[in-house]
């Protein structure tokens, strides 16, 4: 079985292939902007352009244009190749590759959310989620994290407020994606954004 991973819900936008669990080729960019660009071109370098028998595609939280990008392009694919699509925690994957450098200890993610905000999330020594996505403030996810060992693209900010911890700045990347538990795949296609939407409908309640 040939797999097709897609996670573009951050600053980086990754694909890879695995056939049977086995990595055959993938690409990992750090753009910031420039996902919808990039994804399709990356997929179509990937041998067989890409075609697979699943995918598996990140469902944040991240950037809200990110998340959506990445969802739209593996439901397209996967209508077209009438296959399968899961979705997966982008926070599990980058825990995922914190454990696979520092062994089964309980990690704690960060990531930058929106409006200063951190996205947070504490994990166990098996990689699973023991609290639910919260989106803090620096401050208070300094006042909320567990763990000893921070991976994302805010570790070293948060190691750095709370005084103590092991810091991994790290991006989700789908070259990692045999790292992830494969439990925390879901047939629900669906975004996580982490916090509630800016803009309301008038007359809606703040």
């Amino acid at each position: 079985m040939r797999t097709l991973v897609i996670d573009c819900a951050t600053d980086a936008c990754s694909v890879a292939l695995f056939d049977n669990g086995d990595f055959l080729q993938g690409d990992y960019r750090v753009l910031g902007r420039g996902h919808a660009e990039s994804l399709l071109p990356m997929i179509a370098a990937l041998p067989g352009k890409g075609r697979a028998d699943r995918i598996a595609v990140s469902l944040g939280p991240g950037s809200f244009t990110g998340v959506r990008v990445g969802i739209a392009a593996a439901r397209a694919l996967g209508l077209a190749w009438k296959i399968e699509v899961l979705g997966y925690p982008t926070l599990a994957l980058i825990v995922a590759q914190g454990r696979a450098a520092c062994g089964d200890v309980p990690f704690t993610a960060a990531m930058t959310g929106g409006h200063g905000e951190w996205f947070v999330q504490n994990f166990d020594a098996a990689g699973d989620p023991v609290a639910t996505l919260a989106s803090l403030t620096p401050e208070a996810a300094a006042r909320t994290v567990l763990n000893e060992h921070i991976a994302g693209n805010q570790a070293q900010a948060l190691v750095h407020l709370r005084g103590h911890g092991a810091a991994h700045g790290l991006l989700p990347d789908a070259r990692q994606f045999s790292l992830l538990p494969h439990h925390l795949l879901t047939s629900a296609i669906a975004p996580i954004y982490g916090r509630a939407p800016d803009a309301r409908l008038p007359g809606t309640p703040a």
